[in-house]
């Protein structure tokens, strides 16, 4: 299987810069597995695709204020630390001090046990949040280190929010408006690099006459991570090694599954990161879903993967030769994929995260 049969042409004209002002009334292309038929809609018409007694479930995960600017002690250069994921570290965890894994830049001026820490001020110029640059990452691949994060503030928690910035992909560039639109309106704990993309659509009213129809609503939580944007570098897209997210899986969401599937009802992922959860989630051998707490997952979804819990996926389009592109050819197939896309490219769907929605059912 090549990595390029995962490919497409993306007009850079395309990658929306900016969400839709109202985030139900974006597009939404409707993928019918069964016949390949295509259908242009707006999102929030996605209730007249539902049925009473279906399901879905949202990755309620927020995105951390995770990208910190600051300067090198010492030196007073601009330094920047990018927070991944809250590692182990040689002393214990408190309320103003933990252990990250990071990328760093300049990486060279902030190598590991030389004793490079950075400081990050708040609005008044004092500092209120300091990173000590103390080993490499296990399974180091791009340079990733881990950093020991300190504050004199309350909490680390107060000096994050006090010095951090919301990271956005990429390939947005300038976006100055309001970055709550790149939360989803059910996030809760903040535990991710990204945001789970295909929840961006959602309101509150839309959730509400979802369940007014008789239409169930779970959560699961994935930590997604930057390696979300990589593209596939290897020719053969077996030969990729995929990257590692921690999910968890609430009992109460495992017995609404199970409750559903008894009904006949469908579970109807949002977003490539709850369907991942929910399939790293089922035992195999057992053959039944499972609750998880806070596991790793480095699930590799290609064409040929069996999909054991979902029936239906809400997504975002996606980035070329991703693992995403993958995954949702998968669910479906690599030709309805690309045939989707290059209907969605000539309609001048918006590309990407703050980009337009798909339907797959």
């Amino acid at each position: 299987m090549k990595t390029a049969d995962f490919d497409y042409e993306l007009p850079p004209e395309l990658i929306a810069q900016a969400p839709a002002p109202v985030r139900d009334k974006c597009r939404m292309l409707v993928l019918h597995r069964e016949n390949g038929n295509l259908e242009d809609k707006i999102f929030r018409n996605i209730i007249d695709y539902l049925r009473p007694g279906d399901l879905l479930v949202a990755n309620e995960t927020r995105v951390l204020p995770a990208r910190l600017l600051g300067t090198k002690r010492g030196t007073g250069g601009a330094a920047e630390v990018f927070l991944l994921r809250e590692a182990a570290g040689p002393e214990p965890r408190t309320n103003k001090l933990a252990f990250w894994e990071v990328l760093v830049k300049p990486g060279k001026r902030l190598k590991p046990n030389s004793g490079a820490v950075v400081d990050f001020h708040d609005a008044n110029g004092k500092v209120a949040l300091s990173a000590e640059i103390i080993n490499w990452a296990p399974n180091a691949q791009k340079g990733e280190r881990i950093a020991r994060l300190s504050t004199e503030l309350p909490s680390l928690d107060e000096a994050l929010h006090a010095v951090g910035n919301t990271p956005l992909p990429p390939y947005i560039k300038d976006y100055t408006g309001d970055k709550e639109m790149y939360q989803t309106v059910y996030s809760k704990r903040e535990s991710s690099a990204a945001a789970p993309t295909a929840g961006l659509h959602f309101t509150p009213e839309l959730i509400e006459s979802c369940k007014q129809k008789g239409i169930g609503w779970e959560t699961v939580e994935l930590e997604v991570g930057l390696d979300t944007f990589r593209v596939v570098d290897e020719e053969n897209a077996e030969d990729h090694a995929m990257h590692t997210e921690f999910y968890t899986v609430p009992k109460r969401t495992v017995c609404a599954i199970e409750d559903t599937k008894a009904r006949s009802g469908r579970v109807v992922a949002v977003g490539t990161t709850s369907v991942r959860s929910l399939e790293s989630a089922w035992n195999a051998s057992a053959e039944k879903l499972e609750a998880r707490n806070r596991e790793a997952t480095s699930l590799f979804l290609l064409p040929g993967s069996k999909f054991n819990v979902v029936d239906a996926l809400i997504t975002n389009f996606h980035v070329p030769r991703s693992t995403l592109m993958m995954l949702v050819s998968a669910f479906a197939t690599r030709d309805q994929i690309m045939t989707a896309y290059a209907h969605a490219i000539a309609k001048r769907y918006r590309m990407l995260s703050f980009g337009d929605a798909m339907l797959i059912i």
